[in-house]
């Protein structure tokens, strides 16, 4: 999402460097290719005071989003994220391009802000719950990807970033999940 300005409303998103995106946007348009898109929005709501943790873990919230310019109302951060990538990419001229999540970790289970194991088994099962949905700009399955499969303790960095795994290093599961969905 780094790649990414004003993404409230949606309909606002727009790519921070034009010169750089436009020719990726139209060679994926020429090509019939989807963008690739890492959606956290662990790290929105992690670096933010304005957002509601339901609202980040699709869970029911006072917080709802309706978009002035197309009357499009979220319920959750990701749809919103999402979409405003999907925004993005219709002013760089590839509003046929498609975005497929390519990873989403969603949420950490320990060592930061609202990191907890039931907040990233919340944010995960309701992840795979909702991808059969899709977006309000873009009703129906999306393809999204989970990050990570194991908890990665020995790596560098911030600590929450060891923690977004759905397995322990043991292989043992760090919370149950369905991956049938609802």
């Amino acid at each position: 999402m780094d790649a990414i300005d004003n993404t409230s409303p949606p309909s606002s998103g727009v790519f921070k460097d034009p010169a750089a995106m436009s020719p990726i946007v139209q060679f994926l348009a020429g090509n019939g290719a989807p963008l690739l898109a890492n959606v956290y929005p662990y790290f929105a709501y992690e670096f933010s005071d304005g957002i509601d943790l339901n609202y980040a873990l699709f869970q029911p919230s006072s917080t709802t989003v309706t978009d002035p310019a197309n009357g499009l109302v979220y319920t959750n951060l990701f749809d919103a994220m999402v979409d405003a990538v999907r925004a993005a990419l219709d002013k760089a001229g590839g509003g046929g391009v498609d975005v497929v999540v390519s990873e989403t970790g969603g949420w950490p289970s320990a060592d930061g802000k609202g990191a907890t194991v039931d907040n990233a088994r919340t944010y995960n099962q309701n992840l795979i719950n909702h991808a059969g949905k899709g977006t309000p700009r873009k009703p129906g399955a999306m393809e999204v990807y989970v990050f990570a499969m194991f908890n990665e303790d020995q790596k560098d960095g911030d600590p929450t970033e060891k923690k977004f795994g759905l397995f322990n290093p043991d292989k043992t599961p760090v919370y149950p999940i369905n991956f049938a969905g609802n």
